[in-house]
């Protein structure tokens, strides 16, 4: 795995530090970094530093814990790098926090209104899977709420999850092949599946079309 471009969904079993989306990007960038683009690398890299310090680690401790260069930490906590997805997962994994953790702009209020304009899509490297959290991120809880697209031909692996996390999918759009464990389950739009995810499952769109899925995440503990 590399450590160094650009973010992140999932969390790896405590038997494996690695991530499978190993390449995965906040965005394709082939020219300078947007606003939008380096101020998610801001409040990614605020949030990574305030966690280590809350829990009185240096960054030498965290790239230990880690796997991530000292020099990578230190980038993203000025952020100055957004970080893979692999690489947010082995923070997160190192500092027992959930990825949404990272993505809180610190707002307390009783209603959170989530424009689409104003989305910030999570992409692969190469850009053929993107999610966006259907949620806030700055409260207590033990679910969130995902929408992914994946393009044609396009597969997303995961890890096993921790025990007792649940995912509940549902396909919006396209055909769309889910590999639980070795066993596979083929569903079409409006078909759901939900599952025990602390087995390793993959994603794959075996459609000739972009496909579209909301995907709810229960976990067994609250977190936030």
């Amino acid at each position: 795995m590399n450590d160094t471009s650009s973010v992140a969904l999932f969390r790896p079993a405590e038997r494996s530090l690695s991530f499978p989306y190993a390449d995965r990007v906040v965005r394709v960038m082939e020219h300078e970094p947007s606003e939008e683009t380096t101020g998610l690398a801001a409040v990614i890299g605020g949030n990574v530093r305030q966690l280590r310090k809350q829990q009185g680690l240096s960054l030498e401790t965290l790239a230990q814990r880690s796997h991530v260069s000292r020099a990578m930490l230190s980038q993203i906590e000025r952020g100055r790098s957004t970080p893979t997805i692999a690489v947010l997962w082995k923070i997160a994994y190192a500092l027992k926090a959930p990825i949404s953790a990272f993505l809180r702009e610190g707002r307390e209020d009783s209603l959170w209104y989530l424009p689409a304009a104003n989305a910030k899509w999570l992409f692969s490297k190469d850009g053929r899977f993107c999610s966006r959290a259907l949620f806030p991120f700055d409260q207590s809880r033990r679910v969130e709420f995902y929408e992914l697209r994946l393009k044609n031909r396009g597969e997303e692996a995961a890890n096993p999850h921790p025990p007792g996390t649940l995912e509940n999918l549902v396909v919006n759009r396209g055909e769309v092949e889910i590999l639980i464990a070795e066993h596979r389950y083929a569903l079409t739009a409006g078909d759901a599946i939900q599952f025990v995810a602390d087995v390793a499952h993959t994603y794959r769109n075996v459609g000739p079309a972009e496909a579209v899925m909301y995907l709810v995440m229960t976990y067994a503990q609250t977190i936030g």
